[in-house]
């Protein structure tokens, strides 16, 4: 049975970063396509004005939407703006009297973590929680302890139904893609198991620093950052079993099952590194123990999987820019022209600038000899406009649902993955920029053929 659509849009930071570069233009988005005609309140605690939002928003979308057009304008009439402490019960009672008649609003939390709680509080006292709905943004917590913590302070003011955990690489075209290939395509579930896999790795490499987010970085970095959710999310569309019906529990309720069966990380399954020149950045420590690159292995004990390593790696100031997954097959039982062949391998390319599903083969050098060489099977899905992430998370959580937002059990199933490690007293390897990660890391994947280093977009 559908859920009645959200009746307004508030969005708590409306004055910061992340509002403008990704939600603005996704509201314009939005719009465009006839999906967006609600009432959008900005609230922030900036001194500002509802004229100079309305700026603000103009300049986001001459920077990252689309420009000037019907849309843009559309937008900037929905626009209302309440400016406020979010601690403060006065703020909140302006709110109440901005949403006026609505009564299913969807509150988006764009703000740092620390004040979830006091704005998940804040609408709860104020009364504006009933038949609401609202949005968290990562990262859910810092450790497992904090995530609970915070499912609890939701659970006080919201239903589960009602909460909407948001990690943008669900809302990514690629990453959809993954999951759709997997189950849309026959001739892949006879080899996806143990029997044919000899390995998965993910790497997620970025060209850039912290580009002046020291600060923010010093408290999370990479394996919080990056790991603990984005590539987690990746890895249970890779592995997860078919979910038994097309309703979102159905998937959510197979995600969970993976972060379930994978071992908590151990330190001699974790290489952590730091590019030289981090500790000169601004807002960061002079002795800065954090991490800037990690690479692990992970375990994933299900009967499909047993035994197959899983490596995944997530990086700053590396060679390229990049995420990018392979599954390599195992090689032929024997070697029948004598000289050994390439592994078939299946390598997916989840952007950012190049989106593929390749299938590694070995196919004959014309002439006399039995000699081969390694040729891709090249599948790109990149026909038609694609819809931003956040385009897609917004116009989902409007509309009430959750397939692509993170369940509270699925939450702390990832965090349990991590949470061993997290405190452990861990050295740091320092590396080049412009490489591939510190020489460490190397020996946990060349049990396996070594690292897959994607290719420059």
């Amino acid at each position: 049975m559908s859920t009645p659509a959200s009746d307004a849009l508030v969005l708590f930071g409306a004055t910061g970063d992340l509002a403008y570069r990704k939600i603005y233009p996704a509201l314009q988005a939005l719009i465009r396509r006839g999906s967006l005609e609600v009432p959008v309140i900005g609230i922030s605690r900036s001194g500002w004005t509802l004229e100079r939002l309305r700026q603000r928003a103009s300049a986001s979308l001459q920077e990252h939407g689309a420009g000037s057009d019907a849309a843009a304008a559309r937008l900037l009439a929905l626009l209302r703006y309440v400016d406020g402490d979010y601690r403060d019960a006065v703020t909140h009672q302006r709110l109440r009297a901005a949403l006026g008649d609505a009564r299913r609003p969807l509150y988006y939390l764009a703000v740092p973590p620390s004040l979830f709680s006091p704005v998940v509080n804040g609408i709860g006292e104020s009364g504006s929680g009933d038949g609401a709905r609202v949005v968290v943004e990562k990262p859910f917590g810092r450790d497992l302890a904090s995530a609970q913590a915070l499912n609890q302070t939701l659970h006080r003011r919201f239903t589960e139904s009602s909460d909407f955990r948001n990690d943008h690489y669900l809302g990514k075209e690629a990453v959809q893609n993954l999951l759709y290939f997997r189950f849309a395509n026959a001739f892949l579930e006879p080899v996806w198991n143990r029997n044919y896999v000899s390995s998965i790795q993910i790497t997620m490499a970025e060209e850039i620093g912290i580009q002046g987010r020291g600060r923010f970085y010093e408290e999370v970095g990479a394996l919080r950052d990056v790991v603990q959710n984005h590539m987690l999310q990746v890895l249970a569309h890779l592995v997860m079993e078919p979910p038994v019906g097309a309703d979102s529990e159905a998937l959510r309720d197979e995600k969970v099952k993976v972060f379930r069966g994978i071992r908590p990380l151990a330190g001699e399954d974790l290489v952590c590194g730091q590019y030289e020149g981090y500790r000169a950045e601004d807002g960061v420590a002079a002795d800065s123990q954090v991490e800037t690159f990690v690479a692990l292995r992970l375990h994933l004990d299900t009967w499909r999987w047993a035994g197959v390593p899983i490596l995944i790696r997530a990086g700053k100031r590396l060679a390229t820019t990049a995420t990018e997954v392979l599954v390599r097959l195992q090689c032929p039982p024997q070697q029948v022209f004598g000289k050994a062949a390439a592994a078939n391998y299946f390598r997916f390319r989840l952007g950012p600038d190049r989106v593929a599903i390749a299938i590694g083969a070995s196919t004959k050098h014309a002439g006399t000899g039995m000699d081969g060489e390694s040729v891709e099977l090249y599948v790109c899905n990149a026909r038609g406009a694609e819809m931003s992430a956040y385009e897609r998370l917004i116009g989902d959580a409007l509309k009430g649902d959750p397939s692509l937002f993170a369940r509270e059990d699925g939450v702390e199933a990832a965090w349990r993955i991590v949470d061993p490690v997290l405190n452990l007293p861990l050295a740091i390897h320092p590396y080049h920029p412009g490489s591939w990660g510190p020489q460490k890391a190397e020996a946990l994947a060349e049990p396996y053929g070594g690292w897959h280093c994607p290719l420059e977009a």
